[in-house]
């Protein structure tokens, strides 16, 4: 199995691109993200490399990293998710961004990605949730109080304020993220007012 190939970019293609490595040019399928951000034709470079191995054919996708590969083995495990939809979800989001919308059950944001419905998005976040390679990187504040929220055991001042966030057009999981913060900042016996104006300084950052 082919797990990474450093060579010479050939050409690229919609969404693949022709990677030469000592005089073979390896078909490499890739998101749009990682797409953009290889170099121009001829010069060097380094995919992490994801086989897959079918009756009818080898199929090779490239990776910036081994962290976004990593969340491509992740998302191909739920059932709908094929190599194109964990590709375009991998377009859409960064892996840091992809783990919080599922920490935070975020289903908006992953249905924000070509070909995932918000049937597909459900399932993605409530599968996934606590099993990505970088779920790590999420505050486990903000994710203790997406859980309170879900089972409507956070104290009402702090619904009240990330109503209030989201009435001014922040997002549900931007909004909690900032009420987190703020109740870590305030202690979780702060009043609604004063963890709004801490939200929206959060917020501001």
């Amino acid at each position: 199995m082919i797990g990474k190939l450093k060579g010479v970019i050939d050409s690229y293609g919609e969404d693949f691109v022709i990677l030469d490595v000592h005089g073979v040019g390896y078909i490499v399928q890739c998101s749009a993200r990682t797409l953009q951000a290889l170099p121009q034709p001829g010069e060097a470079a380094a995919l992490a490399i994801e086989t897959q191995v079918r009756e009818d054919a080898i199929r090779l996708f490239g990776f910036a990293s081994d962290l976004e590969r990593d969340w491509f083995k992740v998302l191909l495990g739920v059932q709908g998710v094929g190599a194109k939809v964990a590709l375009a979800i991998l377009s859409t989001l960064r892996p840091g961004e992809l783990a919080s919308a599922i920490a935070l059950k975020d289903k908006a944001s992953v249905a924000r990605s070509p070909g995932v419905g918000p049937k597909l998005a459900e399932r993605i976040v409530n599968e996934l949730k606590g099993k990505g390679p970088s779920l790590g990187s999420v505050d486990p504040a903000v994710i203790r109080l997406s859980d309170a929220l879900e089972d409507r055991r956070a104290p009402q001042p702090v619904t009240d304020a990330i109503s209030a966030l989201t009435n001014l057009g922040y997002g549900q999981p931007q909004a909690s993220a900032a009420v987190a913060a703020a109740m870590r900042a305030l202690g979780e016996g702060a009043e609604t007012s004063t963890l709004i104006r801490q939200g929206l300084k959060e917020l501001a950052r």
